[in-house]
Parts: C-alpha cells; structure tokens; sequence
C-alpha cells in the first residue's frame, strides 16, 4: 500500500507539477501577450490609446481613485493632465492639472468638451467608466500646438472656408517653416486647396479615412489636426511630420503568429519532458525483467548480477537516486527470492516428511487389516469351529479395527478439506465461554480418563463467528492430546480469556512437556511421532486439524513447551463486539 501511494503520488504530483507549469507558463505568455497589444495599441491610438489603459486598469474605492504612479510619471511626461468626474460634474481625481482647468463642471461644459473636443487652449480626449454602479467620466487633456496652429490659421487667412489666396504664400511660409502641409476638403472629400511640401500627392480622402488617422496616429507617417466650418462644410485638414510610424497590422494576424511560437515551444517542452520519463522508467523496468527471468528459471539466490548491483547500488550500499522510486520493489524482491529459496527447502522437507507419513498411514493401516484379513481366513476356513463367545470377539475385533480405519480416512480427508476452505462452509454467532466450559465438562464427566480437568472463564458472553462443530472438535484434539501425551492424574487447565488481540483459549497442562524438533513438527500435516509406545487409539493429525480449524476461523495458534515443565497451547480468535453480538443464537445445541 505504501508503494501504491508513493508511485501514485508520484506520477499525480508530475502530472500536476507539469500541468502547473504549463498552465503558468501560458498565463505569463498571455500576460505578455497582453502587455504588448496594450503598448502597441496604446503606441498606435496616442493619446486616445493611454486613456483607455488607463479607465481599464484604474480602481475606484469608496469614491477614491487609484491611479498607478506609473500612469503619473506617463501623463507628466507627455505633458498631459487628467480629471475623473462623477455624476454631479465634481472632480474626485486630478492629476498633474493647471490651475486654468476647471474643479467642476456644469452640462453644457461637458457637452461643449464632447462636441469641440477643445476645453480653453487644451485639446481634449474623453471616455466613460461604465464599471460602477455610478458611471465615471475620465478627461485628458493637452496642448496641441497643431491643433492651435490650424486655428489660428483659419481665423487669419480663411476666405469662404477656404485659403484666401491673398493669404497663400505667407501660409505656405509658415507650414514650410514647421515641415507640415495643409489639405481644404470639401463635403465629398475632395481636395479643393493643397498648400505646403508634398501636399499635391494626394487628391481626395474616403469617409473614414481621416476619423481612423485621429483614432490610430501612430499607424500613419504624419499626425494631423482637423478644423472643420460648419457654415461652409469645408475642413481644413493640417498635416505635421511623425517621429516614430508603426505597422498597421490585424491584432488577429498577431495573435495567430504568437499562438504558432507558443504550440512549437509546448511541443518542444512536452517532448522533451516524454523522452526524459521514458529513459527514467524505462530501465528500472527493464532490469525487473532480468529479474524475473532468472526467477522463472529458478535462479533465486541470484536476483541481481554483479553488472546490476553496480547499477541499482551505490558504494556505500545505499539506492542510487533513480531507483529510490522502487526502493519498496528492490526491497521486495530480494525478500521474495529469499522465500522461495526457503520455499524450495521447505518443499524438499515436507515431501522427505510427506513420505514418511505416507509410510506411517501405510503402516497404520496395514496393522488392523491384517488383523482383519487373519480373522476373515479363520472364519472362511473354519467357522463352525470357533464358539458363539470367539466369533462375538472376532466381530468385536474386527468392528474396532474397521472404526479406526474409518477415523483415519476421516481425518486425512478433514485436513485436506480444512486445507482448500478459507473460513467454515456455516458461521453462527457463539458464546466462546459456554462452548468451552461444556467441552471441558464432557472430559470432566468421562470416568475412564485418569485425568485432572479445570476450567476458568469469564461470566460475560464472550462472542464470536465460528463453527460449533469445528471448534468442538478443536477442543477435542487439544485436550485428547494432554491427556494421551502425559502420565496418569495429569492436571489440566482450560481458560478463556478476552485479550487485546480476540477471544483466548488456553490448554495449558504440567505433564512431560516437549523437546524441540517435537515443538518445531507438532503442527506438520506430514509429521508423525516417533513415540512407539503409544496405543493405536487416534489417527495421528490431531494436532494438524486443530491448526487447520484455528485458521479456518482466521485465528492464530501458539505453544510454549520445555521437557519436564509442561506444555501450554493458546488459541486466539476474532472476538465479536457486544453490540453486534445481541442476535447471538444459542450453541449449545449439536450440530
């Protein structure tokens, strides 16, 4: 389990270490992204441009306006000033304004401000905050001396809405002298006066034409004022040099040319992250594979060869870092090989053993059929020899030795049963203490054993899932077993206790006790004992079925023994709570 969640962990935390990275890796990819559309729009779109980054990335708490000190330092720069105004025309925010701009403003200020674009000598750029409950008005204002130029020139020199050409060549002075040219167009657009250098290149303008040029200066090579007569339907269109001109190009063009570098660059770090997973994982798997073939031949004292402990190992005999991973599985293995190498032994010993037993059951069986086939020749040869009383006691003979035969077969055939079944075929729910105290009492009342018997057990229920059957047969073989093992008058105890760990039996008797290859076999299916003197009642598996049994109840069974001290045998069972015990059947009854 420990291993399961280890790699689990693992690979997840990987996965999501990986995911993380890639989804921040976007995150500030798409950050710069934004930043530099920001710029770039705000580049093109100057002034209009720093205005709208500037509504989107202020704050307005409690009637107070956050402005970023970098938006200050950039307004102070371009010698611009800024107002924010609520719904009651009040400046709640200004910054970096002269003391010619208003602090508050009536309606007709502001509509004035939207339709002339124009608050005294400053040229004004505005837009709404429409974030808050209470709409916002952000103003920007600035000199614009092209703007104040074409002014001036038209109250000077205009004619008609045209250039007085009395006029034209102190004007084309003066746009010379500031490197810019003036276009008068008509309503349809059409240059009807063109005055200054590189003026003539161009003869009309479409409608949106000149409203793009406002809203995106940074795209075209010259910044113009417009001036335009209301009387006439003329405007006067002057044009002035830019510093700095940047490519008009789709914002889709771009995003496309920065999600291409970004795919390439996740391509790139997805496979490289791929390759650098397969060669790690990769030989760790490839030398459980050597493993396992050398385990499948059954070369199992050499799991690894001098070659892989170089490689897994370190000098100092510690996992090198790459396979610390599966330090349980490197664990593992060596313990499993060490199993089967002792499997193997155990396997060699229990057939040495096996056939030991075989030739005991052979033994055990061919004494009373010879003694029933000797009384069945006697009795085909002769039978009207033999008295009513000798052929009782040929019958008596040949019935007892036919019992014990049937015992034996009985018991082989149990052991091997015990041995296919996980748990009893029926499981009741049974007082521990009432089963035992009438088991004991059975041998207490049983006038032909020479025997000793006392029991200790709790008043209280003492609950568990068993067999009855079974577990009277259990106690039948450990107590037969005390008694049959020791001398005459032996003194045997039985207790049930509740212990930390389940419901307790405990046999314990002061008899002759036991040595320690008799200790170490006890519970061998395949052992028998080399004590001749004993009689042929029992088939010799007793012990082996009560181990079976014990579990058969997932129990567990323990033996403490020294020659000439005793033996003591301790079963221990899963015990049932009281609560779930309260349908407890009565077991007293024979199964």
């Amino acid at each position: 389990m420990r291993l399961r969640r280890r790699l689990a962990f693992h690979f997840t935390y990987q996965l999501i270490a990986f995911s993380a990275f890639m989804f921040c890796f976007l995150i500030v990819l798409l950050f710069f992204l934004i930043k530099h559309i920001s710029d770039e729009e705000m580049r093109r779109n100057f002034p209009t441009g720093v205005l709208n980054s500037i509504v989107t990335e202020t704050v307005t708490e409690n009637g107070k306006v956050l402005l970023d000190d970098h938006w200050k330092q950039l307004l102070q720069d371009k010698e611009m000033w800024l107002q924010v105004v609520d719904m009651k025309g009040n400046v709640i925010h200004a910054t970096n304004t002269a003391p010619d701009v208003p602090s508050e403003y009536s309606v007709s200020n502001l509509l004035e401000i939207k339709e002339k674009r124009r608050l005294g000598e400053y040229t004004m750029d505005w837009q709404m905050d429409l974030t808050y409950k209470d709409p916002l008005l952000y103003l920007a204002g600035r000199i614009d001396e092209s703007s104040d130029h074409l002014r001036e020139w038209y109250a000077r020199y205009q004619a008609g809405g045209r250039v007085d050409p009395a006029y034209a060549a102190e004007l084309k002075h003066d746009l010379v002298s500031l490197g810019g040219y003036l276009h008068v167009i008509d309503r349809d657009g059409q240059i009807v006066q063109a005055i200054g250098k590189e003026s003539e290149y161009k003869a009309s303008y479409h409608p949106l034409e000149i409203i793009t040029m406002q809203e995106q200066p940074g795209t075209y090579s010259t910044h113009i004022a417009v001036y335009r007569d209301p009387a006439t339907g003329s405007t006067w269109v002057y044009h002035t040099p830019q510093d700095e001109t940047l490519e008009k190009q789709p914002i889709m063009n771009e995003l496309i040319r920065v999600a291409l570098w970004t795919l390439l660059c996740v391509l790139i770090l997805s496979l490289a992250v791929a390759i650098w997973h397969g060669y790690r994982y990769s030989r760790p798997l490839l030398l459980f594979t050597g493993w396992f073939e050398r385990m499948g031949s059954g070369a199992y004292e050499e799991v690894l060869t001098p070659k892989d402990r170089k490689r897994v190992f370190r000098k100092n005999g510690k996992l090198r870092m790459r396979f610390k991973l599966y330090k349980e599985v490197i664990h593992s293995f060596y313990r499993m090989a060490e199993k089967l190498a002792e499997t193997e032994r155990e396997r060699e010993r229990l057939d040495r053993n096996r056939e030991e037993w075989m030739s005991g059951i052979s033994h055990d069986l061919r004494t009373p059929l010879s003694s029933i086939q000797g009384y069945g020749y006697m009795l085909e040869n002769a039978p009207q020899d033999w008295s009513q009383e000798e052929l009782r006691e040929m019958g008596t003979v040949i019935r007892e030795k036919g019992d014990y035969m049937l015992e034996l077969i009985d018991d082989f055939s149990l052991v091997f049963r015990l041995k296919s079944e996980i748990r009893p075929q029926e499981l009741t729910r049974l007082d521990l203490n009432e089963l035992v105290r009438r088991c004991v009492l059975k041998y207490v009342n049983d006038v032909t054993l020479d025997a000793n018997f006392s029991y200790i057990g709790g008043e209280e229920p003492l609950l568990i899932d068993g067999n009855a059957k079974w577990l009277k047969r259990l106690m039948d073989n450990l107590l037969t077993n005390a008694v049959k093992h020791n001398p005459e008058g032996v003194h045997v105890e039985v207790r049930v206790e509740r212990r930390p760990g389940g419901a307790a039996i405990v046999v314990a008797d002061q008899g002759v006790g036991m040595d320690e290859e008799t200790r170490r076999n006890l519970f061998e299916r395949y052992y028998r004992g080399t004590n001749t003197e004993e009689s042929m009642d029992g088939s010799g598996l007793g012990m082996s079925i009560a181990k079976a049994i014990v579990e058969a109840h997932r129990g567990r069974v323990g033996l403490w023994s020294e020659v000439g001290r005793g033996t003591t045998i301790t079963v221990l069972l899963p015990e049932v709570s009281v609560q779930d015990g309260a349908d407890c059947t009565a077991h007293g009854k024979d199964d």
